[in-house]
């Protein structure tokens, strides 16, 4: 088991190191328009110093999916993310996702406003207004690198508005243009997004850990791809979970593309990979194969 000293040194924040080419995401992204002048404000002009807000709605369901991964990969089920009676786009899609690996919502606690359940209940919550235990922020981005606060769950990235041409496939037309579609994205993003645990427990970091590291060596993979284009190649990341053990001034040097480690960053690797680490594992396996 974990030691209770190691959980008060890690904190309750953790970070995920996010890199991108590009990102559209489904639900839209915020943007600091207030910083252009409404008459000057070009989205196309690749001058444009425009940040923004990336929401959290589709990043938490991006981990979610990897979270679920490994618990089925550790022979457990994961409380399904949809109500038994909600009205599916597809017929038998809900009974075919419980053959695949997952329990209808709240099976596994006795009393839906219980504290306890499955692992994805404990972290993403669950019926009668419970409140998971992992709170996942919006990453705030800015095109200027100086700007960006890493040890705030913020990242680099290059807002654009996208224009694609909808045309016509009838040869008299001569590809004329039916319709345009407008797309936000953020290009060439790298930053952390910032989670906060309100409670930790050795199994979280554990679960955390692995599906991070899932979600990484399996980031071409349509289905763990992020974000609502990803047939036009955007939302492939790369992830790693930075250290936790790491101290703020530490984290920001993760980032410094004009730094290396230091020893002592090395040193709390190694320490973090061969003593911590398995741990954590061993928390995870206890709680799902339990």
């Amino acid at each position: 088991m974990a030691d209770a000293a190691l959980l008060d040194s890690v904190g309750p924040d953790v970070y995920v190191r996010i890199q991108t080419d590009l990102l559209v995401i489904g639900d839209s992204i915020i943007t600091d328009r207030h910083h252009a002048s409404s008459g000057n404000y070009d989205p196309d002009d690749p001058q444009n110093q425009i940040g923004g807000i990336i929401p959290s709605f589709s990043l938490s369901g991006w981990l979610r999916h990897g979270m679920e991964r490994v618990v089925q990969q550790h022979g457990g089920t994961a409380c399904h993310p949809g109500e038994s009676n909600a009205n599916f786009r597809k017929d038998d899609v809900y009974e075919r996702d419980l053959d695949a690996g997952y329990h209808p919502k709240g099976d596994c606690v006795e009393d839906p406003t219980a504290d306890d359940g499955c692992l994805v209940f404990d972290l993403f919550g669950g019926f009668g207004g419970v409140p998971g235990k992992v709170m996942r922020r919006p990453i705030q981005f800015s095109p200027v690198r100086s700007s960006v606060d890493y040890t705030r769950g913020q990242a680099e990235g290059h807002y654009r508005r996208l224009n694609r041409n909808v045309v016509s496939r009838n040869e008299a037309d001569n590809r004329e243009p039916l319709r345009n579609v407008e797309v936000d994205a953020v290009a060439n993003l790298d930053g952390a997004w910032h989670l906060s645990f309100r409670e930790l427990k050795p199994e979280f970091l554990g679960l955390l850990d692995a599906a991070i590291r899932y979600l990484n060596e399996n980031c071409t993979d349509f289905m763990h791809q992020l974000g609502g284009a990803r047939n036009f190649g955007a939302g492939i990341v790369e992830c790693a979970l930075v250290n936790p053990l790491y101290e703020e001034r530490e984290l920001a040097r993760v980032f410094d593309r004009g730094r290396g480690k230091t020893q002592t960053m090395e040193e709390k690797d190694q320490t973090w990979e061969d003593k911590h680490l398995s741990e954590f594992e061993s928390a995870l396996e206890d709680r799902v194969e339990g």
